[in-house]
């Protein structure tokens, strides 16, 4: 099972939301979370990509990654 890190400012606001009941936090943690989110999957296709068996699997996952990141395909070499 892997560990994933959250900045000291979530776990701050997490704490704050779970044990003061600070309703109002709900939705600064959802962004934050994924924000995480995109990030840990933004990195786990990079990884794909650059472990990749075969060069079909590799460029698919490069193409995936390039599509997550958002860089136009005009931009891409």
């Amino acid at each position: 099972m892997k560990n994933v890190q959250i900045s000291h400012e979530l776990f701050m606001t997490l704490i704050k939301y779970f044990f003061f009941e600070r309703e109002n936090l709900f939705s600064e943690i959802q962004r934050e979370l994924e924000q995480k989110l995109d990030t840990l999957v933004a990195r786990e296709l990079y990884t794909k990509y650059k472990t990749a068996p075969t060069e079909e699997e590799k460029e698919k996952a490069r193409q995936e990654y390039l599509n997550k990141k958002g860089i136009y395909s005009s931009f891409r070499w």
